[in-house]
């Protein structure tokens, strides 16, 4: 009996010694401008790295090139799994597509989990005068109308050109790092409208001095209910934005198996619940092999409709 207990304590040790134990503090790496809800929720979420591994979590904002900066840090980050990023799809799937010899893509990465669907949408001031999408489209039919968005080629811009493309209008962008600035260049009268993550605008919306007047997902907002999507009102603009954590290619199977753990149960604490529901967060969780599934679609779907939109690497 003692040399049979003896035999299963070996054969357990190898699994035992794979459990990841990191001995030094996380970074998440956020690629665009503070202010956008992922600060908040990430920041949730890096408490709980916190408990589960005994490391205090560093989150950081690297903004710039539409996401591709931040993200290009952590595609250059060591595989240890201590370097992740979280990140709406753009800088990896659509921006690759843009920018010649950019240096990341789907490739660079090893995805860990997805979080939530980032619906997309269009903030007005308060005191302007459309009331919904179709209102805003015949604007641009009679005057150029000027916005701001995360940048060229982020995913609201690419919302909006979806409109244009679809019913036309003439609209001037003026690009951003992140949501906040445009929203802030909205309230000041020095832009028409601004696209946006919705979940960005949520605390502009509640105090009334922002309207949400559509969203580009293919279903309506689940906080914002009254507010029609853009292909219910007839301007076949649909445009889905996903966020995920990501860790660097080559990060080993027994790190991402223990991330991708962290990063479900993370998204089940009360404290990201508290964020989410606080900042209007669609919450959207995939496992590690559904959501890097999805990333591959995504970049090989942005491969086949950019060039149908007109969209050239440049």
């Amino acid at each position: 009996m003692l040399r049979v207990l003896v035999a299963a304590l070996l054969v357990a040790l190898p699994a035992a010694a794979q459990d990841w134990r990191p001995d030094r503090p996380f970074t998440i790496v956020l690629p665009y401008a503070p202010g956008s809800a992922a600060d908040g929720y990430s920041r949730a979420m890096g408490e709980h790295f916190t408990r589960v591994f005994g490391q205090p979590v560093t989150v950081v904002n690297r903004d710039g090139g539409s996401g591709t900066v931040g993200m290009r840090s952590v595609a250059q980050a060591a595989p240890d799994g201590l370097t992740l990023g979280i990140t709406p799809m753009t800088p990896v799937v659509v921006q690759p597509h843009m920018v010649r010899n950019l240096g990341i893509g789907p490739d660079s990465f090893a995805p860990v989990c997805g979080i939530a669907e980032n619906i997309l949408g269009i903030v007005v001031r308060a005191d302007s005068p459309w009331r919904n999408l179709r209102d805003l489209s015949a604007a641009a039919q009679q005057r150029a109308l000027s916005y701001g968005s995360p940048g060229p080629n982020s995913l609201p811009f690419l919302g909006i050109w979806r409109m244009q493309r679809a019913v036309g209008g003439t609209y001037e962008h003026v690009p951003f790092r992140g949501d906040p600035p445009s929203m802030t260049e909205v309230l000041a009268g020095r832009l028409d409208f601004a696209a946006v993550v919705t979940a960005s605008a949520s605390g502009q919306v509640a105090s009334g001095a922002m309207r949400l007047i559509g969203v580009f997902s293919d279903r309506r907002h689940p906080d914002f209910p009254d507010v029609p999507n853009a292909q219910e009102l007839g301007l076949g603009s649909v445009q889905l934005s996903y966020v995920g954590m990501y860790a660097p290619r080559n990060t080993p199977e027994n790190v991402l198996n223990a991330l991708e753990r962290a990063c479900r149960e993370s998204l089940e604490t009360e404290a990201f619940r508290d964020v989410a529901r606080r900042l209007n967060v669609v919450v959207q969780h995939r496992s590690r092999a559904e959501f890097a599934r999805l990333v591959r679609q995504e970049y090989e779907s942005f491969g086949t409709i950019l060039p149908q939109l007109g969209v050239r690497p440049e």
